[in-house]
């Protein structure tokens, strides 16, 4: 996904499954909104980086948080494994930290189209992007 997206081969992130109090808390802290959510992308931002990374370094692209009962409840919505949503929350994260949005229905709608690719490609096809 990251290549087909023009990312750095070598590029890193992080991600962090939590629980809802954890996502709630960050939720409210970066967005001002207090609740919970299923997913959050904190995308890097190198004109704020406090310390000196060495040039060899792979670029740092952000993390993301995936609350786990966040998942659980979704996939059993949607009747799919609790894995297969894990997946599609850490590929709509990874979205966000590629510059993808859903802000608009432009935006949404590429952004849409891109998770609907990487999904097929893990054999995910069957998944219905989430609306987070």
């Amino acid at each position: 996904m990251l290549q087909a997206e023009g990312a750095p081969p070598e590029a890193a992130l992080s991600i962090v499954i939590t629980d809802d109090d954890e996502i709630r808390s960050l939720n409210r802290q970066f967005r001002h909104v207090d609740a919970p959510t299923d997913v959050l992308a904190f995308a890097d931002d190198p004109t704020e980086q406090a310390f000196v990374t060495a040039p060899d370094e792979p670029p740092y692209l952000g993390d993301v948080i995936v609350s786990y009962p966040r998942a659980r409840v979704q996939s059993a919505t949607q009747r799919h494994s609790v894995v297969a949503e894990l997946r599609l929350l850490i590929v709509h994260g990874v979205l966000h930290l590629l510059g993808y949005d859903h802000g608009t229905p432009n935006e949404k709608a590429a952004m849409w189209r891109a998770q609907t690719a990487v999904l097929t490609q893990l054999g995910l096809a069957h998944i219905t992007p989430t609306e987070t």
